[in-house]
């Protein structure tokens, strides 16, 4: 199906989709992100890798138990075990967060001007909530300009939005309708991406339901895992499994 197609087709079903969607968050269990610190280093020396992860919920870790068991660290535990290198690691997200907000009010309360990579997880919530591709192409594409503006010496890096059938939680009509959201913000992101020299990775791929916490929606500790080592598989490709530059 056609962008065009999914768009009009998703805007039709609205109302469905608004009244499923109640209902689901009437019932979904409500999960704060974990305590623990938000930033961290992997190895003794000076960190040559300087991950950000930065975004919604999920880039503050809702779902895992342990700070220790999120994006962040993760990555960074991967990064380290694949070079012998330090890396340092921060997290940045806020709950139920669009691009926008991401960009306004997470972003310039980032300290650091050092990163090497900044991790964007974004969009999910842009695509419940049926933001128009004008209101997310402003949000995300600022965000773009505002990373690169604040950190220009980073590789940027997407990981867009997962297959909503293959979420646990999710009612299998509401699951359809947002999978066309899905593929309009998707499709968006990768196009931005592409313009504003940041990198898309592939949609995290989903196997099973192992990898959900008790929400149904968030990761738990093994689904962090698992988005890491996707993720970690896309910064060392981009590198080409050498070290980026040490700080100044």
């Amino acid at each position: 199906m056609n962008d065009l197609t999914a768009s009009l087709l998703s805007w039709l079903l609205l109302p469905l989709a608004l009244g499923q969607g109640i209902g689901l968050r009437r019932t979904a269990t409500r999960m704060p992100p974990p305590r623990g610190p938000q930033s961290g280093r992997v190895g003794a020396s000076e960190p040559l890798w300087r991950i950000l992860v930065m975004g919604d919920s999920s880039a503050a870790g809702v779902g895992a138990e342990r700070t220790a068991d999120t994006l962040g660290p993760q990555i960074a535990r991967i990064i380290h075990d694949r070079t012998g290198e330090s890396v340092s690691w921060r997290n940045a997200g806020a709950n139920s967060a669009i691009s926008e907000e991401v960009r306004d009010h997470v972003l310039p309360h980032v300290d650091g001007r050092d990163f090497t990579h900044v991790i964007l997880v974004v969009g999910t919530n842009d695509m419940k909530n049926f933001n128009t591709k004008a209101r997310f192409t402003r949000g995300f594409g600022g965000l773009l300009y505002a990373c690169h503006a604040r950190w220009p010496e980073a590789v940027v890096i997407w990981s867009p939005v997962i297959n909503m059938p293959e979420v646990p939680i999710m009612p299998p009509r509401l699951a359809r309708i947002l999978a066309l959201r899905t593929q309009i913000i998707n499709a968006i992101g990768n196009e931005l991406c592409s313009d504003r020299l940041a990198i898309a990775s592939s949609p995290l791929p989903i196997e099973g339901r192992q990898g959900f916490a008790v929400d149904g929606f968030h990761a738990n500790a093994v689904g962090y895992a698992y988005w890491a080592e996707h993720l970690a598989n896309v910064i060392l490709r981009d590198e080409g499994r050498s070290s980026p530059s040490a700080p100044q």
